[in-house]
């Protein structure tokens, strides 16, 4: 069973029993639509839409391709703030310009070692550094998703001015099991650290170290601007 597959079941089975309602929170799903998603993904993960047939013969995956952008149109819009809105986007160029420059240097094929396959390793670098480039739990997992799929665009793109012909599905086969992996490694990072943060302004501020150092410490994992998240923080001891 493709890992990508294996991650959205588990993920999956960790919303049905409530156990991703923070992260969800934050992210403004309901564990219903974020069940909704996954279950279209994995559908979808077998659905090709055929849309050039020359010079190269170009379909996209409803799963790996539709799916993604329409949750991460959603996460973008439904932000606190613009500055949120511009940060996923800007975090996702940047995460596909850090994918783009490990393609060149890593092959394109997997190779025996299975810890070197490009699907995994594309996967971890996109999640890195769009939590580094997105900060938030929201813009983490938008740019960890799109900067695999843009990766998957940009190639197209040259496999067409090269013309070489062939067959290209925008979000299938590896790309799908990237682009998942990618994305669940991005908020999973966001959260942690973000957690981890909160934590310890939390513990300063109960030391007493408020004032001005605590709005310095205040952690920037999530939304600036939140009124709702930063009330119900004071309001039952830092559970979201």
């Amino acid at each position: 069973m493709p890992i990508g597959t294996v991650v959205l079941i588990a993920a999956a089975i960790l919303i049905y029993f409530g156990l991703a309602h923070r992260v969800l929170d934050r992210m403004k799903l309901t564990d219903q639509a974020a069940l909704g998603f996954i279950v279209v993904m994995l559908l979808g993960g077998f659905i090709d839409i055929p849309v050039l047939t020359a010079p190269v013969a170009l379909s996209v995956n409803v799963g790996g391709a539709l799916i993604p952008v329409v949750l991460a149109v959603y996460l973008v819009t439904t932000a606190d703030t613009g500055r949120e809105k511009v940060r996923a986007v800007v975090a996702s160029v940047v995460t596909a310009g850090a994918v783009y420059a490990a393609a060149k240097l890593i092959p394109a094929e997997p190779t025996d070692n299975p810890f070197l396959d490009p699907t995994y390793v594309f996967a971890i670098i996109a999640g890195i550094v769009g939590y580094l480039a997105g900060r938030s739990r929201r813009s983490a997992f938008v740019a960890g998703m799109m900067g695999i799929l843009l990766i998957d665009f940009i190639q197209f793109i040259e496999v067409l001015r090269a013309g070489v012909g062939g067959t290209t599905a925008l979000g299938g086969a590896g790309i799908f099991d990237s682009i998942v992996l990618a994305g669940i490694i991005a908020v999973l990072l966001a959260e942690v650290i973000g957690e981890t943060r909160e934590r310890l302004a939390l513990e300063r501020l109960g030391d007493g170290g408020g004032g001005l150092g605590a709005e310095i410490d205040k952690p920037e994992g999530e939304e600036e601007g939140g009124k709702g998240d930063e009330t119900r923080n004071r309001g039952d001891g830092g559970r979201v």
